[in-house]
C-alpha cells in the first residue's frame, strides 16, 4: 500500500466523520442543503478527495473508489435522514401551533340584530304586500309641488301649518310625510294601482317623548273604478287585526286632511283605551286630476301611519327618543 492511498484513505475517513457529525447538528433545512453542496456536489470536498486517485497504481484504485462509494452513501444517507426529522419536527411544530383546543370555550361575538324602527317597517310592509300592494321609495328631498301642491295645498292653504318643514337654500325642502312618492308613482302608472310608500320623513316638531323632528312613516294608496270607504275601512281593519290581534275594536272619526275627502282618524281600543293610530280618507279629486287621472273614472283611498307611534304602542315604549339613543341595554330587549 502507497503513501498516496494510505492519505487518500485517511481524507475519506475524516471526511465522513467531519460530514456525519456536522449533519447531525444541523437544526434546518437550509443548512442540510448547505452541506450536502459542501460534502457532495460537484466541486465539494469528496470531488477534491477523489482528485487524488489519478496517482493511485491500477490495483489500489478499486479499493479506493469502494470506499469512496461507502463514504457518499453514508453521507447522503445522513442527509436524508435528518432532512426526513427535520420536516417531521417542522410539521409537528406547525400542528402543535395551530392545534384547536376543541374542549375550550368559543369567543362569543354578538350578531347585529334588525333594530325595533326597522322590524316594524318589515311587519307592516308584509302584511300590505300580502294584501296586493306594491313598494315604492322617493326623494327625502322633495320640490314645494311633489310634498304640497301636487296634494291639493297651495301656498296660502292653512293645513301648511300643520307640517311646518326645513326647507333649503334652493328651494326645495325636507318631505313632511311619504306622500309625495304616491304622486310621482301615479304619475308613471295608470290605474289600477296599490302602492305602499315607507320611509323617513321631516317636520319643525319640538323634540319631547312622543315627538321628534325625524320620524317614519308608511302611507297606502289604492286607485281603480268604484273604490269606496268601505274598501278603505276593510283594508285598514285587516290591517290593524294582523298587527294588534283578533278581536280588536276600531272607529273611525271624521277629521280632515287636505289631499283626502271624506278623511278620517282611526282609534284603535288596546289596553283598555282608544289609541289614534292612523288618518285615512278617500283621494281627493283634485289629487287625481294632478297626476291626469279622470275623477270621473277613478277612486281611490288612502292612508297613513306614524311608525314610531306604533313601536311604541306594542313594545309599551314611554319615550320615542330611546328609539333613536343606540343604548344597547334597550334594544337588546328586542332581539
Amino acid at each position: 500500500m502507497t503513501s498516496s492511498s494510505l492519505d487518500l484513505e485517511t481524507q475519506l475517513s475524516d471526511l465522513k466523520t467531519n460530514a456525519l457529525s456536522a449533519i447531525a447538528q444541523t437544526s434546518d433545512l437550509e443548512t442540510l442543503e448547505q452541506l450536502r453542496v459542501q460534502y457532495l456536489g460537484k466541486k465539494g470536498q469528496l470531488s477534491q478527495v477523489l482528485r487524488g486517485m489519478g496517482k493511485l497504481s491500477a490495483e489500489e484504485r478499486p479499493r479506493i473508489g469502494s470506499l469512496a462509494n461507502e463514504v457518499k452513501e453514508a453521507i447522503q444517507g445522513a442527509i436524508e435522514q435528518r432532512q426526513e426529522n427535520l420536516q417531521k419536527s417542522q410539521l409537528e411544530a406547525k400542528l402543535a401551533s395551530e392545534t384547536l383546543d376543541v374542549t375550550m370555550p368559543g369567543v362569543m361575538r354578538s350578531l347585529g340584530q334588525v333594530h325595533p324602527l326597522n322590524g316594524m317597517i318589515d311587519k307592516m310592509l308584509d302584511i300590505f304586500v300580502g294584501l296586493g300592494y306594491t313598494v315604492a321609495e322617493g326623494y327625502e328631498v322633495e320640490t314645494d309641488y311633489y310634498n304640497f301642491e301636487a296634494l291639493n295645498t297651495p301656498q296660502d292653504h292653512p293645513a301648511r301649518d300643520m307640517q311646518d318643514t326645513f326647507y333649503l337654500p334652493d328651494g326645495n325642502l325636507l318631505r313632511t310625510h311619504t306622500s309625495s312618492v304616491q304622486i310621482r308613482y301615479m304619475e308613471q302608472h295608470e290605474p289600477p294601482l296599490r302602492v305602499i310608500a315607507p320611509g323617513r320623513v321631516y317636520r319643525r316638531d319640538t323634540v319631547d317623548a312622543t315627538h321628534s323632528a325625524v320620524f317614519h312613516q308608511l302611507e297606502l294608496l289604492a286607485v281603480e273604478e268604484g273604490l269606496r270607504f268601505t274598501d278603505l275601512r276593510g283594508t285598514i281593519k285587516e290591517f290593524l287585526r294582523q298587527m294588534f290581534g283578533d278581536d280588536l275594536q276600531v272607529r273611525f272619526r271624521a277629521s280632515y286632511f287636505p289631499f283626502t275627502e271624506p278623511s278620517a282618524e282611526v282609534d284603535v281600543q288596546w289596553q283598555g283605551k282608544w289609541l289614534e293610530v292612523l288618518g285615512c280618507g278617500m283621494v281627493d279629486p283634485n289629487v287625481l286630476k294632478a297626476v291626469g287621472y279622470d275623477p270621473e273614472r277613478y277612486t281611490g283611498f288612502a292612508a297613513g301611519l306614524g311608525v314610531e307611534r306604533f313601536a311604541m304602542v306594542l313594545h309599551q315604549m314611554d319615550d320615542i327618543r330611546r328609539l333613536y339613543n343606540s343604548d344597547l341595554r334597550f334594544l337588546r330587549q328586542f332581539i
